[in-house]
């Protein structure tokens, strides 16, 4: 991407309405008010598209900020962008050719023990890309010009496995030094409601649901749609299959850099995951491999799956299935990467008819996820899951316990609520009621119509 498409960007971050970052707007101003005294470093991760340059964009738009993106370019060339932001925001006269980041960021740190300002370095890992003794050139800056230092440095990155070696690997150069760290996470459901309301009030369950199904309140996924007029489930689907549409791509691009050269056994794992095989000796049987390192990368590297056990079993149950934890790439794997072949024919038409054949049954268990999700926002119970026997006998869709109180609510998820059974959801139930007799237990059917 281009620096004028960089600023046009930012300009759109600056210009619209911002949602639902309070809390991250606010420790943002706390650590610049901080930095005025003591140098600051904090490091920002977060899947690509969720909105971090935004939000730095938004919480800094009053004050002073030099912004660098690093791209997959000769440092050289970097360095000469970098100078001239420097040159614009800071109004300094630079003498010389600065070709390096060793110098430039060593000119920016003694600069900083006269001025304040705030540095933000997006996409900070691809310097494994352009000259990785950058990281250990910073950490020898930052270590011996800090003090005295009034800098406010943000590192940014959405390659959440490289941001973590960065930072959290104790033989990194950056391991430990910095001084806050902020995961942005998706937009809530109560978020993803006041977008609608804003641009769409005669939304509809399944206007929300479809909305919620596609973006899993991802910034970028959220933008696109509000700007294509795309609030009902047709209209989000003709978005999404149009020529050209960004979404046809996106779970490659998201991931390609994450994954490297494993990125095909990573994309069959969770392709398998989103068609409903979600225990490993399924795939393992389908593959025809060992995947026990793959699903150990993508659970504790990556942050892409998780392991759900019935929510009663002992921590080294083997009763475990595993399920995608981010909803478009769950949705991206189910239609779009394992139809890619007639994808790339063209043949969008044919793909989404079979998203529509199959939506009713994918979108209940999205609603599933999306009820779980409503209770755990209520901050009122200690534990969430759900709940299955041996041979996946007597299945419990929700779970939800308050230890201190001893009460426990135990749901059945359905899109129509005429296809709820209490009674057979109490039947299903009887071992969980014996195994605690002095609860107080509640029997819930939740559907559309409580969305």
């Amino acid at each position: 991407m281009s620096n004028y498409q960089f600023k046009q960007s930012i300009q759109k971050a600056e210009s619209m309405k911002f949602y639902n970052r309070e809390t991250e707007i606010a420790l943002l101003n706390n650590l610049e008010q901080k930095s005025q005294q003591v140098a600051q470093m904090t490091f920002v991760v977060g899947r690509r598209r969720i909105g971090k340059t935004s939000l730095l964009v938004n919480a800094n738009a009053d004050k002073l900020y030099l912004y660098f993106f690093v791209a997959k370019k000769n440092e050289a060339l970097l360095c000469m962008e970098f100078v001239e932001e420097i040159k614009q925001k800071l109004q300094v006269e630079i003498f010389g050719t600065i070709k390096t980041m060793k110098e430039l960021f060593g000119y920016l740190m003694e600069l900083s023990r006269t001025r304040h300002f705030t540095l933000i370095i997006d996409e900070f890992q691809e310097f494994y890309a352009v000259n990785p003794s950058v990281y250990s050139d910073m950490q020898h800056s930052w270590d011996s010009k800090k003090e005295g230092s009034k800098i406010n440095l943000i590192l940014c990155g959405s390659v959440y496995s490289l941001m973590k070696k960065i930072f959290e690997q104790s033989k990194e150069p950056l391991f430990g030094r910095a001084t806050q760290r902020i995961h942005l996470k998706a937009f809530n459901i109560a978020t993803l409601k006041e977008i609608l309301a804003d641009h769409y009030p005669a939304y509809t369950p399944d206007d929300l649901l479809a909305f919620y199904m596609l973006t899993g309140g991802v910034a970028k996924y959220v933008e696109l749609l509000v700007d294509a007029g795309a609030f009902t489930f047709e209209k989000i689907m003709a978005e999404v299959f149009a020529e050209n549409s960004l979404f046809l791509d996106e779970g490659k691009n998201a991931l390609i850099d994450e994954f490297g050269k494993d990125y095909g056994n990573y994309f069959s794992i969770l392709s398998l995951i989103a068609s409903s095989k979600t225990s490993r000796v399924e795939m393992e049987s389908i593959m025809e491999i060992q995947i026990g390192g793959f699903l150990d990368r993508l659970e504790t590297d990556f942050g892409l799956i998780s392991k759900v056990r019935p929510i009663f079993s002992k921590p080294n149950s083997r009763s475990v299935k595993y399920q995608i934890n981010d909803n478009f790439l769950h949705f991206w794997f189910r239609f779009i990467y394992k139809y890619r072949s007639a994808i790339e024919l063209d043949n969008l038409t044919y793909v989404k008819e079979i998203v529509t054949r199959d939506y009713a049954t994918f979108s209940g268990r999205i609603l599933e996820k999306y009820f779980a999700e409503k209770l755990l926002k209520q901050e009122s119970f200690s534990k969430i899951g759900s709940y299955w026997e041996k041979a996946n006998q007597n299945e419990i869709d929700i779970v939800a316990i308050n230890e201190f109180e001893k009460r426990m609510v135990i749901a059945e998820v359905k899109r129509n609520s005429a296809n709820i059974s209490i009674p057979g959801l109490q039947q299903k139930a009887e071992k969980i009621t014996q195994q605690f007799p002095d609860y107080q237990i509640e029997f819930k059917g939740f559907s559309m119509d409580d969305m």
